[in-house]
């Protein structure tokens, strides 16, 4: 099994460089700022973007999720504005450093995309989210476009919750239903309710360990990994992994700075009698240092066969 590691937006090793710079609507309309100033602070997020692909790709770092937040008030009510064609040319230059390197990119929308809200102005907005990360990835060039969302809401009782979610999704533009995967989440819908959805729905299941290990009903993991995996059909699964910020009741549900490579260790044992090759994304604070502070463990603790600074053989 051969496996790759991921982190999220921001790069640790890059910390004067960020991919999220934004401007509130207040400032926007206050200070008369036109639609050039957002498209100057998009040009300049993806300048970021660009010096982080290339230290990716510098670093054998494969996997990589996109911020969402780009785009400053790209998806706002009151702001409408084409952030795709005047730059064409930026994101072209990213896409082919994405493409030719072959680096796996994907998002993950915040948590005011809820598509299964019982308001219909939250949904109306999930709808334009998920449509502003479909043209971000298609910008980009991704081929296997992924955005992964939480089924979210629980007003008025899980089983009626899924049902939104169902009725949601189906009117969604085909091009997008084609992108969407579900994660488990640590307080409701558990890797049980997820995997039945993603089946009712075909769509593919992203596992995350820790919320599995927040939210379960003593379901044993091993189960349920094969068919889990089987919901990518065609496309290399991928996982979300994460450890506790601490064993406190309170703290639990947080993300620490770092991973817990035992844990991890544990987690790939379960995996592994799969024989699939997998990506991992780590939702760690300390970014791409928690993901090279693993790797420095696992080469301690493991006999894992490392074929470049992020990919192994288990």
């Amino acid at each position: 099994m051969k496996v790759r590691l991921g982190y999220v937006a921001i790069s640790k090793a890059m910390d004067d460089i960020t991919t999220s710079s934004t401007i509130t609507y207040t400032n926007y309309i206050n200070k008369n700022f036109t639609i050039d100033k957002l498209l100057e602070i998009t040009k300049n997020n993806l300048d970021s973007l660009e010096k982080i692909i290339i230290y990716n790709i510098k670093n054998n770092i494969h996997f990589y999720r996109l911020t969402s937040k780009l785009v400053p008030l790209a998806t706002h009510d009151k702001v409408s504005f084409d952030y795709i064609t005047p730059i064409k040319s930026k994101y072209e230059k990213i896409a082919k450093l994405i493409n030719e390197n072959k680096i796996r990119i994907d998002t993950h929308p915040d948590q005011y995309a809820v598509l299964n809200s019982m308001d219909k102005k939250v949904v109306k907005n999930t709808f334009e989210i998920l449509e502003y990360h479909y043209k971000i990835l298609n910008a980009l060039k991704i081929k296997n476009k992924i955005i992964i969302l939480h089924v979210g809401s629980s007003s008025a009782g899980k089983k009626a919750s899924i049902t939104r979610f169902i009725n949601n999704f189906n009117k969604l533009p085909d091009y997008i239903k084609k992108c969407i995967a579900i994660e488990n989440d640590d307080k409701t819908y558990n890797i049980l309710d997820v995997l039945d959805l993603c089946n009712k729905i075909k769509v593919p299941m992203v596992l995350d360990y820790h919320h599995y290990i927040c939210n379960n009903n003593k379901e044993k993991l091993e189960d349920y990994i094969t068919e889990i995996i089987n919901t990518w059909k065609n496309m290399k699964p991928k996982f979300h992994f994460s450890s506790p910020k601490s064993n406190l009741k309170k703290e639990f549900r947080s993300h620490h700075d770092y991973i817990n490579s035992s844990d991890f260790i544990n987690f790939l044992k379960i995996i592994k009698s799969c024989n699939k090759d997998v990506d991992i994304m780590l939702e760690a604070k300390a970014k791409d240092d928690s993901l090279f502070r693993l790797v420095r463990e696992l080469k301690y603790k493991t006999s894992y066969k490392f074929i470049d600074e992020t990919t192994f053989i288990v």
